[in-house]
């Protein structure tokens, strides 16, 4: 017989700072397969605790469920494409926050009215966006996003 403690699912909710619901919803999906007791309840041990808390981890990194549940049922090349693929997303995500950053800070000084006005504003504006998370790879079967009107040209932005 095993002495390792186990929790009912509120308990378990909590310790892990979500609602119960998503425990059991990452059941439906099969990432998560926590025991029963003969009556049927579940139960959380520290194993099942340390699986949802890699899914709130891997949720965090921009991962669906069903790129977690990928990540777990293919094989190592696959495995490895797929983080490797959301490792360039990040560091293109990274790259244009920084360089958003350089902008706002810029921004604090310029003295020119309108963007188009600015060399510094106009370069940003022009350069090309990353692509977006939708249009990768690993986000193929994502539903794609509404894309918010944009002004129609450069100099409709104003500081």
């Amino acid at each position: 017989m095993s002495t390792e403690s186990t929790l009912r699912i509120g308990d378990a909710a909590a310790i892990l700072g979500i609602e119960a619901h998503v425990l059991r919803h990452w059941e439906s999906v099969g990432l998560l397969h926590p025991p029963r007791t003969p009556s049927g309840h579940r139960t959380y041990n520290q194993q099942t605790l340390d699986i949802a808390r890699l899914i709130r981890i891997l949720q965090r990194t921009g991962l669906s469920l069903e790129q977690i549940r990928d990540l777990g049922a293919n094989t190592s090349a696959t495995r490895i494409t797929l983080i490797e693929t959301k490792r360039a997303e990040i560091r293109a995500r990274m790259a244009l926050l920084e360089a958003t950053d350089r902008f706002l800070a810029h921004l604090t000084t310029c003295s020119h009215p309108l963007i188009a006005d600015c060399p510094e504003c106009s370069k940003f504006s022009r350069s090309a966006p990353p692509p977006h998370p939708e249009n990768s790879p690993i986000n193929q079967s994502a539903t794609p996003a509404r894309r918010p009107r944009t002004p129609r040209t450069v100099s409709e932005f104003r500081h």
